[in-house]
């Protein structure tokens, strides 16, 4: 466990440490490296530029863990909005009418209201409906994020469920997670697409992989398992060795640029970025938004060590 969590998660709550990380130059350059702006304003010229450049974006309107429908209600009106200016941005740009759509929206249930009772399930499931019908009209792909393994269970139901009217719908699996490679298989062989990532949350050892190695095993043999089987790929990875695991399984495996993608976080690599699509691959960056964004920088430092380390390093390095 990370010996500062206790520290970092109650500075988590303090407005005047937020108000201090923003004040001061250094800090408040993590902020706008890693997250987009708090408005859908600030949010949308960062995304056409990243669009300009050839990449494509997944967007993530920060909040989760929505404790009253109205929260819900208000994410469910923020996302039918960033849907319209995510498509319209899209439309402005050469190219813009592709197979692979080159905006989409990421969303957390628990955002939707998933932990609303007894009926947050169900409410959950309601408005990710609404959400998704919407993105079909404006050519906008959808992935349901990741969240704690207690929620696992119940995204991958919902997602189920949704796609049989969806089937392009996406959900993401975390590889920390013992159970990952069995999952890797049955989402395969449901056709989803799936974004397969490491996983950042703090778990315990009954349920997720504790070492490095551990973690890295599972996702190249997750990794393995969707290349050979799955409909599309996406490998949310700055993992050099992952990166190149991918590329040679493309290869195995037939599969050209439009048949999987990359993912990598907005404000992360950005030279790699840059090189993968200068190849020809198809790379896909996630951008945060939101007033939320103080909550969620802090928890991902607070969730495992190597991330403070992560994000330090990569403010350092501006390539």
């Amino acid at each position: 466990m990370n010996p500062l969590r206790p520290a970092i998660l109650a500075a988590a709550g303090s407005s005047r440490m937020k108000d201090a990380i923003t004040r001061v130059p250094a800090t408040a350059a993590v902020v706008r490296r890693f997250v987009a702006g708090e408005t859908r304003a600030e949010l949308v010229p960062v995304a056409r530029e990243l669009l300009a450049s050839g990449r494509a974006v997944s967007v993530d309107f920060l909040g989760e863990y929505t404790t009253e429908h109205a929260q819900a209600d208000a994410a469910v009106a923020e996302y039918l909005s960033l849907i319209d200016d995510l498509a319209e941005a899209d439309q402005m740009m050469p190219g813009a009418h592709t197979d692979i759509p080159r905006v989409e929206v990421s969303l957390k249930l628990s955002a939707l209201g998933q932990s609303l009772g007894q009926d947050g399930p169900a409410i959950a499931a309601e408005n990710l409906h609404k959400l998704c019908a919407k993105a079909v009209e404006r050519h906008v792909w959808v992935t349901v994020d990741a969240e704690d393994h207690t929620t696992t269970a119940g995204t991958l139901d919902a997602v189920r469920q949704a796609r049989a009217e969806f089937p392009w719908l996406a959900v993401a699996l975390q590889t920390y997670l013992r159970q990952a490679e069995d999952r890797a298989r049955d989402l395969a062989a449901d056709g989803t697409r799936v974004r397969l990532c490491k996983g950042a949350y703090q778990e315990p050892a009954t349920v997720a992989y504790q070492r490095r190695a551990e973690v890295d095993v599972s996702y190249l043999r997750c990794l393995d398992v969707l290349f050979r089987s799955a409909w599309y790929p996406m490998i949310a990875s700055h993992d050099p060795a992952m990166i190149d695991a991918a590329l040679a399984l493309a290869i195995e495996n037939h599969r050209n640029p439009g048949d999987f993608e990359f993912q990598m976080l907005y404000g992360v690599r950005d030279a790699e970025q840059r090189r993968l699509v200068a190849d020809g691959h198809f790379l896909r960056v996630y951008i945060p938004y939101g007033t939320q964004w103080y909550g969620y920088l802090m928890r991902r430092l607070a969730e495992r060590p190597a991330n403070l380390g992560f994000f330090l390093r990569a403010l350092a390095d501006r390539a």
